[in-house]
């Protein structure tokens, strides 16, 4: 008779200390420094995961060291975990016991132990992914059904809206699902956006999608609206358009166009991005319309356009072209004989 498998071992809960410092934490996230429900989501979940590790080698949260940190990193890549979620598994570990130790509450560590000490492998940079010009114009040309008055145009009139706002302006799927009409300004062709920490910034598009929001302003959203929705997007329901419901129908505009690559919305936004950038923006700009924090998120752009470096390298081969040229020229000025002067 076969041996039954013994099941495994349940893993151990987070100690009631640990949920609590844990609480704390996250209301501080929120209501101090204005992190998203969404970011910490993500905060509770990896740290919850790495209390149970702890509660599995019988360490209280506050005992943690270097070497479990490791460990517990360590076990995540056995795993087949993705760097860069190990990643963020560190930085959100580090980032909680310097909390701790602000407050005063992280006793002193054995030495050379320190969890403050835990430093997260450096995650493989990978570029990112975008439509060529032609894609872009594929996936954004107008719908053959917006110009009939079929049920359809109202939703065919506000997709293509969408769309060419989202690559437009590059902006993220969540700031385009919070668009109220008050923060479109159709006549400067700007709109005002809510970002990542909750930062506003003013978005900018051109006229293309500038048509495309009045037509769908003017005839598709009038059809949609139940009641005083404040929603720029919405749905059939008359509510606001979700972030998922965009996800889900820029790909399904994808697969509809034929695009071979899955379509999202950060796929957009990183379209728009390269193709500023291979337009020869300044970095700076393209930093400030896309609300990145910093300089080094948005240089990453600079390395997927081939476009852009073999234009520096062509300027650079001609400039060096020139250089050679005045200096053989220069050389052989030298070199001549002055000539003769009459007598």
């Amino acid at each position: 008779m076969p041996r039954a498998r013994r099941a495994d071992a349940p893993s151990p809960e987070a100690s009631p200390r640990a949920l609590d410092a844990l609480a704390r934490y996250v209301a501080d996230l929120e209501g101090v420094r204005h992190r998203s429900t969404n970011t910490t989501r993500n905060y509770v979940h990896d740290l919850t995961g790495f209390f149970r590790f702890l509660a599995a080698r019988g360490r209280e949260f506050d005992q943690a060291g270097r070497l479990d940190g490791r460990a517990f990193l360590a076990g995540l890549r056995e795993r087949a975990v993705a760097d860069a979620s190990i990643k963020r598994h560190a930085t959100v570990i580090h980032g909680f016991y310097a909390w701790l130790d602000r407050e005063g509450e992280l006793p002193p560590a054995r030495p050379g132990d320190s969890i403050l000490r835990l430093r997260y492998p450096k995650a493989p940079r990978l570029l990112p992914h975008y439509l060529s010009t032609e894609e872009a114009g594929t996936l954004l040309a107008p719908p053959a059904e917006a110009t009939t008055e079929s049920e359809d145009s109202p939703t065919a009139l506000r997709n293509h809206a969408l769309l060419e706002l989202l690559y437009a302006a590059g902006l993220r799927v969540s700031e385009a699902a919070g668009i109220d009409t008050r923060d479109l300004d159709l006549v400067n062709q700007q709109v005002v956006v809510t970002g990542k920490g909750d930062r506003t910034r003013v978005a900018l598009f051109g006229v293309p999608a500038r048509d495309a929001l009045k037509t769908y302003i003017e005839r598709g959203r009038p059809h949609l609206a139940r009641g005083a929705e404040t929603a720029l997007f919405l749905n059939r329901s008359g509510g606001r358009l979700t972030a998922r419901s965009i996800q889900a129908l820029v790909r399904r505009t994808g697969v509809a166009r034929g695009l071979r690559q899955g379509v999202h919305p950060h796929l957009l936004r990183h379209s728009f991005a390269t193709h500023m950038v291979e337009q020869g923006a300044d970095l700076r700009v393209v930093q400030h319309l896309l609300g990145h924090a910093s300089i080094d998120t948005t240089q990453i752009y600079t390395a997927v356009t081939p476009a852009r470096r073999e234009a520096i390298v062509a300027s650079a081969l001609a400039n060096a072209r020139a250089i050679e040229e005045r200096r053989r020229a220069d050389s052989e000025g030298a070199a001549a004989p002055p000539e003769s002067s009459r007598s």
